[in-house]
Order: C-alpha cells, then structure tokens, then sequence
C-alpha cells in the first residue's frame, strides 16, 4: 500500500479552465491513465472522468457493442439509456457508419434517442477494435445547443485511437 500512495496518478489533479477546453492536457491525462493499464471497464471509467471535467459536458460515456445493440458501458453524468440498436439515434448511426456524428441540435436529428431531456448537442466518435470493426462508441453530450465543433470532434477521434490502441482482437 506505501508504494500506491507515495506514487502520484497521472490524472490525480485534472483542473480545466472553465472556460476553454483543453485537449492537449485532456490527451496527456487519457494517455497516463491507458499506459499499462489492461482492463477495459478502469479505461473507459478513467477517460469518461477526464472528459466530463472539460466545460460544456453534460453526460460522456461508451456504448459497447454486443450482439447487435450497443450497451451502456462507463459513463459520468445522470442515469442514461441501457441499450440502443444498431442504426438507431446518434450513438447507433455512428456505429453504423463508422463515423462520428456531430449534432448541434438533437431534437433536428431524425430518430434521435432522448436519454435525458436535458442533452441538447451530441458528438459519438466510433472506436475501432484491431479488425476494424467498431467495438464501442464514445459518447459526449452537452445541455447547450451547438456546443460540439470541428475541434472537438478531432480530439475526441485522437482519444478513441488512443483507447483503440489498447484493445485486445481475438
């Protein structure tokens, strides 16, 4: 026990300002909780963390795939739906695709999926397993409108790289 607490955690102290979002701080800190750690469920914890520390995220979360719906898998943020199916709303079209899907305004999205009536802009970004096939979805969702740009949208495909990268294929 002496040596986990004398050994100071990566993100230990993650302090945004709360104005601006920080991404490169936010890689340093997803990249510090990934190296060497092996269990999916404490990664994905670790990063939903990270991420909901930034301004402007209301709920931020993994789906993962299972069968042929996405299940709730760590997430921060208020209760959330348990399953979705391939295709359906945000989180399911990306997982479709294969492709992020920003929203600025989710009640203009066809079919969008209201987990909570509070969300009202969305980013999924697909994150891929070593086949290439999508194994989850990262999902960030804010409670203002338009909240999720270009920026965002790049960053969060580097952190699911980053989590991509740790991903065991069988």
């Amino acid at each position: 026990m002496e040596e986990y607490n004398s050994r100071r955690h990566p993100s230990e102290k993650i302090i945004f300002d709360s104005m601006n979002r920080d991404y490169k701080t936010v890689l340093q800190h997803v990249e510090g909780v990934l190296d060497g750690e092996t269990d999916l469920t404490a990664n994905l914890a670790n990063v939903a963390a990270i991420l909901k520390e930034m301004p402007g995220y209301f709920w931020v979360g993994f789906y993962l795939v299972k069968g042929d719906e996405l299940v709730l898998g760590p997430f921060q943020g208020p209760v959330a739906c348990t399953r979705i199916g391939y295709g359906k709303g945000v989180c399911g079209t990306a997982w479709k695709d294969g492709k992020s899907v920003l929203v600025p305004d989710v009640d203009r999205f066809p079919g969008h999926i209201a987990c909570n009536s509070n969300s009202k802009s969305e980013l999924v970004v697909p994150i891929f397993d070593g086949t290439g096939k999508v194994a989850m979805v990262l999902d960030a969702d804010s409670d203002t409108l338009d909240s999720f740009h270009e920026e965002d949208r790049q960053a969060l495909e580097k952190v699911a790289s980053l989590i991509s990268g740790t991903l065991v294929s069988e």
